[in-house]
């Protein structure tokens, strides 16, 4: 199982031919932020097939606890505010979904 089995899969829609300048503005605004308040994420992806223009982020968590002890972190930190203005125009959905790790016993080598 991985050592941080909750994450939080993180998904938005960015308006069309805007996400050059939404990963800019994330990079430059959000990510000092992130790093300080909700460490390494697991991962940057943006989609290529099914819905377009989507900005995917994950990052692992111990439990709900960690999850809403970080989360607190991320929205109270002094600066998140002017990442939240300067994007609030790029973005045109967020979805949020928690998801747990699942053991894989054929991962891990004990599986049959």
């Amino acid at each position: 199982m991985s050592p941080k089995p909750l994450i939080d899969h993180r998904i938005y829609t960015i308006r069309l031919r805007k996400m050059n300048e939404f990963v800019e503005v994330f990079n430059r605004l959000a990510m000092p932020i992130l790093l300080d308040t909700l460490g390494h994420p697991v991962g940057f992806y943006t989609s290529q097939v099914g819905p377009l223009n989507q900005f995917v982020h994950l990052w692992a968590y111990e439990d709900l606890a960690d999850y809403e002890r970080r989360c607190r972190a991320r929205d109270s930190h002094p600066d998140f505010p002017a990442y939240l203005a300067a994007s609030e125009h790029l973005i045109v959905a967020q979805e949020t979904r928690l998801i747990r790790a699942v053991d894989m016993p054929a991962m891990t080598g004990r599986g049959a």
